[in-house]
């Protein structure tokens, strides 16, 4: 295993050591009975509590928030392969069934060694996105499901993968739903992903491309401001918009945390791993071309 995933998974422990401390100074000022009693607990969004997988909240009408939120992709067939996109985000709720959202993108990549990839350590602003959410099922004393859609466009100025300049024009539509199995307490999500991209490389190359997949997700509130849980996604790859032209598939899994440091601030934290792949052509085992070893997130949300 090579440094990078290393480096980043001893980042992972001392993060996820930290939200510990905190969880345990919260259970320390709890009281025991109250703490694990469920219907006493408020209802809590579910936007940000599965990890990749985006629940079906969209926020009170007139709630407004900012939130910074970092992936980072780890791993490569071989060398080092580090890189990571930044959102910085503004969301705001103008009705109790729309949610939009924009802001500005950072990245930084750090490789060497990689087949097809330039040797590369550098950061930047990497361009913008907006984001439109329709809240088309609420969930209801009788009804549990919940159900979003979503479009996000985004445009790159450097890319995701490579780090290389580009101007890449990307529209992502998701189908977000999740499932109150257990009120106040255990929580299931799920998400349909389509998400073509266009590229125009510095050598005027045009690249078109898609990613289409679904994932499902658990998520148990353990108090009233944590939750744990895992999610898997199954992801596709396909050198055409129209899905003509497979070119891959990968399924991560990994473990997810939320936790509400207050009212009005809180973080969601995950980690997927790839555990099986196949790159069309080529026999040995994962998809290390489309995708990565390792992916990881984390979110820091103000609302205001």
């Amino acid at each position: 295993m090579d440094q990078t995933i290393r480096c980043a998974r001893h980042c992972s422990a001392l993060i996820c050591a930290f939200i510990a401390l905190l969880c345990l100074g919260e259970f320390a000022r709890a009281d025991e009975a109250s703490s694990w009693d469920a219907s006493s607990w408020h209802e809590i969004e579910t936007k940000y509590i599965f990890g990749f997988t985006t629940g079906s909240g969209i926020g009170i009408e007139g709630e407004k928030e900012f939130t910074v939120d970092t992936v980072g992709r780890f791993g490569k067939r071989d060398g080092h392969y580090a890189a990571t996109e930044t959102k910085y985000e503004y969301e705001f709720t103008p009705s109790q069934f729309v949610q939009i959202e924009f802001g500005a993108l950072g990245s930084a990549h750090n490789i060497g060694g990689v087949t097809d990839l330039d040797n590369r350590n550098a950061a930047g602003f990497a361009g913008g996105f907006a984001e439109f959410r329709y809240l088309a099922l609420e969930r209801t004393s009788n009804n549990p499901l919940s159900v979003t859609v979503a479009f996000e466009p985004n445009v790159r100025l450097i890319d995701e993968t490579s780090g290389d300049r580009v101007h890449n024009y990307e529209f992502e539509t998701t189908v977000n739903a999740d499932l109150e199995l257990l009120r106040n307490r255990l929580y299931a999500g799920f998400n349909l992903l389509y998400e073509p991209e266009v590229t125009w490389t510095a050598t005027d190359d045009t690249v078109r491309e898609a990613t289409v997949g679904g994932s499902t997700a658990l998520s148990l509130r353990i108090a009233s401001n944590v939750l744990v849980g895992g999610e898997v996604w199954y992801l596709r790859h396909y050198d055409s918009p129209t899905l003509f032209a497979f070119s891959g598939d990968a399924i991560t899994l990994g473990p997810t945390l939320y936790v509400q440091f207050t009212p009005k601030m809180f973080m969601t934290a995950t980690w997927n791993t790839q555990v099986w792949g196949r790159e069309i052509g080529n026999s040995l085992p994962l998809n290390l071309s489309e995708f990565q070893r390792q992916r990881a997130r984390l979110k820091f949300a103000w609302e205001f």
